[in-house]
């Protein structure tokens, strides 16, 4: 029995559709994907409303542009939570967690919050307990004031107008305009910090990784208690912090 030509064809415009949705930096209407794409409008349309069905894309309130769907959400984070494909990551971060001495971490951005994916610990009594597949705010951390410092204009003033900035400690940034003006000076540095805003006594900093197109992706950061360092002291090892993020965008 001969096979059917046109499945892997249909497979292919549907990873194509799933990829350009996927990659676009905010919502991406099928009009766009026409433009993009070299698929037959109708054939477009067909696949678009297949992969909604399944959960793979979803829409946005205004119902024009689309998005990764929590099926294709679920998929991805299987996909960074493999033990086999976690490996190498974990060996980067064991490498820079026994020069700091200090935790060190990955998180990603997940919708309005910051996901911890991955973490080594170290053996000092006194630590913070920051569990991987904890979520914590973007305002009063260093990789959430990453991540939005370094998204798109747009994206970012769309985010931080639904954004509560709630008060975790006494350091915690509640005032919009003084937020944006840190923002503004990470972008510069390509470098963020956390002086006892989420957790008093806990100092952090936070440096980008990029994928091979030069957005981000994900964030690496070490945090360790006040009385053992300061932001200043960290900082000390922002440059191997750079270059091990170079090696984990490989393995992302």
């Amino acid at each position: 029995m001969s096979k059917d030509p046109t499945i892997n064809t249909t497979l292919f415009r549907a990873m194509s559709l799933l990829e350009e949705i996927c990659t676009a930096e905010h919502g991406i209407s099928a009009a766009d994907l026409d433009r993009r794409l070299d698929i037959p409008k109708p054939t477009i349309h067909r696949l678009l409303k297949q992969l909604e069905e399944q959960q793979l894309i979803t829409r946005e309130l205004d119902g024009r542009n689309l998005l990764p769907g929590p099926r294709l959400h679920r998929m991805a984070m299987g996909t960074l939570t493999n033990e086999s494909l976690k490996a190498p990551r974990r060996q980067l971060l064991e490498r820079l967690a026994g020069e700091i001495g200090e935790t060190c971490n990955l998180s990603i951005l997940d919708g309005h919050q910051l996901l911890y994916y991955e973490r080594v610990e170290t053996n000092w009594p006194v630590r913070i307990q920051l569990t991987p597949g904890s979520r914590l705010p973007l305002h009063c951390t260093a990789s959430g004031k990453l991540f939005l410092a370094l998204m798109p204009h747009h994206r970012r003033r769309a985010l931080l107008s639904t954004l509560t900035l709630d008060i975790h400690t006494p350091y915690t940034i509640t005032s919009l305009s003084i937020l944006e003006e840190q923002l503004v000076q990470i972008a510069r540095d390509n470098l963020s910090t956390d002086n006892e805003e989420f957790l008093q006594g806990m100092v952090a900093i936070a440096v980008p990784i990029f994928d091979q197109v030069g957005r981000m992706q994900a964030t690496l950061a070490v945090h360790a208690p006040r009385l053992r360092h300061s932001i200043e002291s960290l900082m000390e090892w922002a440059p191997l912090m750079r270059q091990i993020a170079s090696e984990l965008e490989e393995t992302l």
